[in-house]
């Protein structure tokens, strides 16, 4: 295509949205509100899966080691852990650390637990950590059959429900976004439709004349873009300056290992860009649709 083409079709997108002033407005708020709330969800969907990482990746298995295992089974054991492929990083833990873990996470109350130093009741274990979270519960049943496990520990019934929670959180967070980004494109759909019903003379003399088919959908093309990307502006500005001072806030003042906030630089700009280019797709894509649909060319 030639440049004074493109930018003839250019003119006539931007000359479009003028005509149609009110259905442009209203196309636009409705972008600009439907990319508002993909702009919050996603925010709210990308920090909660980095909470979720986070607390998945704080799930461990403990190998409780038989206290018959001599040095040798205890090496031989270890070597059957190695060898499991899901198992990532393995770690050793005397009864001596793992009693001062316990007198530690009682706090002052941990003290009573010292009369124990002298003859420690507790075993000897393996922390086990898997490359994927999820196969935690897998691995921990392959470990439980070798020989020298006293037992095994992985937070048994609440890794479970922890992994099926953030599964459906996910996957709700999914459907909603696509629900709304369904409801842009219908939008931005109708009104180009409503655009091409309203020249549809000014398109039969161009056919008449020898236009070719992509000549007269161009701008069409063209508008849809615009009012995809005019509609993100504000939810861009928007979503940025909120979260900036909601992590200037809060980033300081939170205390739970776990829960902390992505950053603003570089998140951000992932966001925005992110959501141009969904306003931009949803335009095109919408006015493909009706351009297909509706113009009878």
């Amino acid at each position: 295509m030639r440049l004074s083409t493109l930018q003839r079709h250019m003119r006539e997108s931007v000359k479009s949205l003028g005509r149609n002033g009110w259905m442009t407005f209203a196309s636009i708020s409705a972008v600009t509100v439907t990319l508002l709330l993909v702009g919050v969800f996603l925010v709210v969907m990308f920090n909660m899966n980095h909470f979720a990482k986070k607390i998945e990746n704080d799930v461990e298995i403990r190998v409780h080691i038989d206290v018959t295992a001599n040095n040798q089974d205890k090496q031989a054991l270890r070597a059957q852990i190695e060898k499991i492929p899901q198992v990532k990083e393995i770690r050793y833990s005397s009864k001596d650390e793992e009693l001062k873990r316990l007198i530690k996470s009682f706090g002052e109350e941990g003290s009573s637990f010292r009369l124990f130093e002298q003859d420690n009741p507790l075993s000897d274990v393996y922390v086990v950590k898997t490359a994927n979270p999820v196969d935690t519960i897998k691995v921990a049943k392959k470990i439980e059959k070798l020989p020298f496990v006293h037992k095994v520990n992985y937070g048994q019934g609440q890794v479970e429900k922890l992994f099926s929670t953030l599964k459906i959180a996910r996957n709700i967070g999914l459907v909603l976004i696509i629900g709304l980004l369904f409801t842009a494109m219908f939008l931005i759909s109708n009104t180009i439709k409503i655009t091409i019903f309203a020249r549809r003379r000014e398109i039969e003399i161009m056919r008449l004349v020898g236009a070719t088919n992509g000549f007269i959908r161009w701008p069409f093309f063209l508008e849809g873009l615009w009012l995809g990307v005019i509609g993100a502006i504000f939810p861009i500005a928007a979503v940025s300056v909120v979260y900036y001072n909601i992590y200037k806030f809060f980033e300081p003042k939170i205390t739970i290992p776990f829960f902390e906030l992505l950053p603003f630089n570089p998140f951000m700009w992932q966001i925005s860009l992110l959501l141009l280019l969904i306003g931009a797709c949803i335009g095109v894509w919408g006015s493909m649709m009706s351009v297909r649909k509706f113009l009878k060319i």
